[in-house]
């Protein structure tokens, strides 16, 4: 299963919900859902379009937005 890490990454990179929003161009329901994945931090409905918009505008690759765990 993959579990999300946007949240952590946003942190780590100093970047609140706004200012993903204004670097992205995505909107903030969509970053507000990568953060709290589905539930239990699953990614859910995430496309690897959304993931890679989310990773250039924190300067990070797209695989640093997840996890794997069994």
């Amino acid at each position: 299963m993959l579990v999300s890490r946007v949240k952590e990454v946003m942190e780590a990179r100093g970047f609140t919900i706004k200012q993903l929003v204004e670097a992205s161009g995505l909107a903030e329901e969509t970053i507000m859902r990568a953060r709290r994945g589905g539930g239990t931090g699953q990614l859910g409905s995430c496309t690897l379009q959304t993931l890679e918009i989310m990773a250039n505008a924190l300067g990070v690759k797209v695989k640093d937005l997840f996890e794997e765990v069994e």
